[in-house]
């Protein structure tokens, strides 16, 4: 079944003002020889201005809140031929600390006894625009997945119902918590139709606070680099509106849905592209 709802005029707007920093960036690229990434996925979430220059980006959520993650119009960017009338993306909530990744089994277990009946991650069917049988596995509670068409405009909205304080020893202490990251894999079918051909994964870092916790770090964060010299302010980045997700590995499971990840087997070391793509109103 295919969700679509009517989009606002301003979308197709949007996404190329979400993009702008990302296509000025675009020529650099190509001159270099680069190779572009078929697909660019912009999460609707300011970035922290109190990361380093030097540091990958932080995004804060709001527990259950939905945040929207824009799946980019082919026609914006410069884009790969797919031979694939649909993508199937997979999107997951995963750990950024090694050494959490190396316990995940155990660490999620954990979640679902402390809190029988809920989902780590969730999509919001009536707010996602273009999505086709979105699928929630009960035996994966930190992964949805769903079916798009990349010639067409579409999004997905996500509802993280975990904070990062409920896997450190304490279990308190706010902006202490651990960062999480959110992946998307993609895959276009092959010549029997099946959707195991990895085409795109990209992720980016997250912290989760309770509600209106994220809005709260966010000022606080703002008003502590307004305090800073001016020359001080230039080691950090400068926070954007939304966050373009960089490339990285696929996460293990989607390669072989039949398989499941052992308790030690670590996820993937999550690195840029040779070329990394810049966050777009994320840096």
């Amino acid at each position: 079944m295919l969700f679509c709802h009517p989009q606002p005029e301003s979308f197709s707007t949007c996404i190329r003002e979400a993009l702008a920093p990302f296509l000025k960036n675009e020529e650099a690229r190509l001159q270099s020889g680069a190779p572009s990434s078929p697909f660019h996925y912009v999460l609707c979430a300011s970035t922290s201005p109190a990361v380093k220059q030097q540091d990958e980006t932080l995004t804060y959520l709001n527990q259950g809140q939905s945040y929207e993650i824009r799946l980019l119009n082919r026609k914006l960017v410069e884009f790969t031929e797919i031979s694939s009338k649909f993508v199937k993306s997979f999107v997951r909530v995963v750990f950024h600390d090694r050494r959490l990744q190396y316990t995940e089994h155990q660490q999620l277990e954990g979640w679902r006894w402390s809190r029988p009946g809920d989902r780590i991650l969730d999509i919001d069917v009536p707010l996602s625009v273009g999505v086709l049988e979105p699928h929630s596995d009960p035996l994966h509670l930190n992964t949805i997945q769903f079916l798009w068409d990349p010639s067409k405009n579409a999004s997905v909205f996500i509802q993280v119902n975990c904070i990062s304080t409920e896997f450190t020893p304490r279990k308190h202490g706010g902006e202490k918590g651990v960062p999480f990251r959110i992946q998307v894999d993609s895959f276009t079918t092959n010549q029997h139709g099946e959707y195991v051909d990895h085409v795109h994964s990209s992720s980016c870092q997250i912290k989760v606070f309770k509600p209106k916790g994220a809005d709260r770090k966010l000022k606080t964060d703002r008003e502590k680099m307004e305090r800073k010299s001016s020359l001080d302010r230039e080691k950090y980045q400068v926070s954007h509106e939304t966050t373009l997700l960089k490339e990285c590995s696929p996460w293990p499971d989607t390669l072989n849905s039949s398989s499941q990840s052992t308790a030690s087997t670590p996820s993937p070391i999550y690195h840029s592209s040779p070329t990394p793509s810049p966050h777009v109103d994320g840096p």
